[in-house]
């Protein structure tokens, strides 16, 4: 569905140089901290800065060459754009429709209704929720087959975050549609995407699918005289800490079976963040 191929990307204090791929069919999620190259990446497949080295290609053609037809199956939600506050959704509902050509009306009015967005309030007025459903909605009303998503749930509560997520749920629910989205909040991509993507500093240090994140990797903790005596070959990252150390593994099972007198937890998707991030390659 979309491959970005050695991107690289120089600005005078940063640069993205990363490559990934999304899969027809699948929801990949875009981890890493704030600064870390989620926006600008999302920027660099959406076309919307030119980037000085790779290509990037969506259905089997670059970006670079895509027509309008090919850019409506494209939905996006950047946390820093959307429509002008002063307008309304019924002035949305006009634009839209002289913007794409699929663009199903009756559905989006009623996605509207559903979640009691007012159709004659200004959007400036609209709750943070509110705006946040509207910019998923509009996304998905032009039969797009791909999403994407920066930080979409960001700054809601729990049961508009919920509410969000059950219409990305909602959308999957057909062939061939896929999402690629960043968030900042780990329990809505462990139980939503099916791959993880993980950005610091604008380079991918870790892919996995979340399955296989969630029950095949832990976090070792264990004293110093454990620490020097213990096989390595499976640690990823190694923190120190006051106790001794805690590790990073993709062989829990490993660890269960040969070392019964060290801790062995399951992480969650932040603990693995945490230890990629500031732990030490061994």
């Amino acid at each position: 569905m979309l491959k970005v191929n050695d991107v690289k990307k120089n600005y005078e204090q940063f640069t993205l140089e990363c490559s990934l791929q999304i899969h027809d069919g699948c929801i990949t999620g875009l981890i890493g901290q704030n600064g870390a190259g989620k926006s600008t990446l999302f920027k660099a497949i959406l076309g919307l800065i030119t980037i000085d080295q790779g290509n990037i290609v969506f259905m089997d053609k670059d970006i670079k060459t895509l027509k309008n037809e090919d850019k409506e199956k494209i939905g996006v939600v950047l946390s820093d754009s959307g429509f002008s506050g002063y307008l309304t959704i019924h002035d949305i509902v006009s634009i839209l429709k002289n913007t794409y050509t699929h663009f199903e009306e009756a559905l989006f009015i009623s996605q509207c209704q559903k979640f009691a967005l007012p159709f004659d309030q200004k959007i400036k007025e609209f709750s943070n929720g509110m705006k946040a459903k509207l910019k998923v909605l509009i996304a998905m009303s032009h039969h797009a087959k791909l999403l994407i998503l920066d930080e979409p749930t960001a700054g809601l509560d729990v049961i508009a975050r919920d509410e969000i997520l059950d219409l990305l749920r909602e959308y999957m629910e057909e062939d061939h549609r896929t999402i690629l989205m960043s968030s900042h909040i780990s329990s809505d991509l462990e139980g939503l995407c099916d791959d993880l993507y993980m950005i610091d500093q604008g380079h991918i240090i870790a892919h996995e699918d979340t399955d296989v994140l969630l029950s095949q990797y832990a976090i070792l903790k264990m004293g110093p005289k454990q620490y020097s005596s213990i096989d390595k070959q499976y640690i990823l990252k190694t923190k120190k800490e006051s106790y001794g150390y805690q590790c990073l593994t993709n062989q829990k099972q490993f660890y269960l079976d040969n070392y019964k007198d060290i801790v062995i937890e399951n992480g969650h998707i932040d603990d693995y963040i945490m230890l990629m991030m500031r732990g030490e390659k061994e």
